[in-house]
């Protein structure tokens, strides 16, 4: 290739040239093969070149592309809410707002939230809180929510403190305690930040039910989200799920919410709606939430110029269709539990694999300092070891912070949910085969007994 004028996320790396992509791999144009062990960015949850969202795609393009939302509705938009609201609303209806990516539905989310409280003529309740590691999206709404102190670094002052209580982190609990015995202390920190704040300020509190680039699948305690949702209950504050990562299947339920006996009022999705097929994303508000907006301004003060796109929502709608025919979630759930097991014998076999955790097909990986607990420090860029070697051995991994979210290191498996079980067994080879030619050459600080050493 000549020189590039495309801005990518390393400027001084060079990046692969893909050829093409079918099922759970992918091939570059010198023809190597690569097992697309994280579904790109946790997206591609059907796998690549599936048949019936390719057909979908190509009729709708046919018959329309494009109508602007204030001007025509379409049957690919209206199919899509509605199958929405009946796959995951778990007898809750609920009323869906079409976007283009995840960062957006959450900004859309954020004013659905508010707008929620002024239809009521509570004006004051405009701020939305959020826990540390968490990710929510990178523009400026979005950014705000982050728990994630590397990417907010740098727009610190545009931001918003949000992230205001720590994470159901059990590998690191804050308070160093062990789950039950910690009565989640961590769940009740919520509740002091309403009291310290005041339930008067506050709309909402937004959570990731399993935590995805900012913590690598760190999944909360039986009993968590049903405290958390209390806690909002008795304060008067919207639960808002950010299902971006974990919605659709992922996780081996439906929704990742649903591992719980709670239901949140407003959900966000995104990566695994279009499965990587089409930009689309999603806010969903429940009838609760809907009806004085309905009663009253009947406006949602959110939109973009290719919100509810008929193209994107015809595949999205595909998509739904074939996570249903082809019993997806079930798959996630019995492929997880294979995949889990693979992990976890790794994590017998190397001293520097703190903590294997996640449910379904969102399953993450902690690295340690050998035969320690602590924490990776960042200045030895080991999650970008980890992932540009698992790379160079023909698998693509997931990047994720963990620790305080500066130091520590992590990845994310997370591969297609049609993955099959001997399709399994090549990725966690690979991964074995990526781990070993590191463990031959860990770099200092993280070698078993370096510091007896010392």
């Amino acid at each position: 290739m000549g020189p590039t004028y495309l801005i990518k996320p390393h400027l001084h790396r060079t990046y692969p040239t893909v050829q093409s992509a079918k099922g759970i791999y992918v091939y570059d144009t010198t023809g190597k093969k690569y097992v697309d062990g994280c579904s790109g960015a946790v997206t591609a949850n059907l796998g690549h070149g599936v048949q019936e969202v390719i057909e979908a795609m190509n009729k709708q393009a046919a018959q329309v592309a494009f109508v602007y939302r204030s001007q025509f509705t379409s049957e690919a938009a209206e199919k899509l809410a509605e199958t929405l609201s009946k796959q995951i609303g778990r007898g809750t209806t609920y009323w869906t707002f079409l976007v283009n990516s995840g960062s957006e539905a959450t900004e859309t989310a954020m004013k659905i939230a508010i707008q929620y409280w002024q239809e009521q003529g509570r004006k004051g309740k405009n701020k939305i809180l959020s826990r540390w590691l968490s990710y929510h999206g990178i523009t400026l709404g979005a950014l705000s929510l982050s728990g994630h102190p590397v990417r907010r670094a740098q727009f610190v002052p545009l931001l918003e403190d949000f992230p205001t209580v720590s994470p159901p982190y059990c590998f690191r609990c804050p308070y160093g305690l062990t789950h039950p015995a910690c009565q989640w202390r961590c769940a009740d920190e919520l509740e002091a930040a309403i009291v310290r704040i005041g339930t008067e300020h506050i709309a909402a509190f937004i959570a990731e039910p399993i935590i995805g680039a900012a913590g690598a699948a760190i999944t909360p305690p039986d009993g968590y989200y049903e405290r958390i949702y209390d806690i909002c209950r008795r304060h008067d504050i919207l639960f808002i799920a950010d299902e971006v990562m974990t919605g659709l299947g992922r996780t081996g339920k439906m929704m990742g919410l649903d591992h719980w006996n709670v239901q949140a009022d407003i959900i966000v999705l995104g990566k695994g709606l279009g499965a990587g097929y089409t930009p689309i994303a999603a806010t969903l508000a429940s009838e609760r939430i809907m009806e004085p907006i309905v009663n009253g301004s009947g406006v949602i003060m959110s939109g973009h110029t290719l919100s509810a796109n008929p193209l994107s929502a015809a595949v999205a709608f595909a998509v739904l269709q074939y996570i249903e025919q082809h019993h997806l979630v079930q798959r996630a759930h019995d492929m997880g539990t294979y995949l889990f097991t693979k992990l976890k014998r790794l994590q017998q076999e190397f001293a520097w694999i703190g903590d294997v955790r996640g449910r379904g097909l969102l399953l993450g990986i902690e690295f340690v300092t050998a035969d320690t607990k602590e924490m990776v420090p960042s200045a030895l860029s080991f999650t970008d070891l980890v992932v540009t070697t698992a790379q160079q051995h023909g698998l693509l991994v997931y990047p994720s912070a963990a620790g305080n979210g500066k130091d520590g290191a992590a990845i994310i498996i997370a591969p297609p949910l049609t993955i099959e079980r001997a399709q399994v067994d090549e990725l966690t080879q690979l991964l074995e085969q990526t781990f070993r030619h590191i463990d031959h050459r860990l770099p200092a600080g993280m070698k078993r007994n370096d510091r007896d050493d010392s």
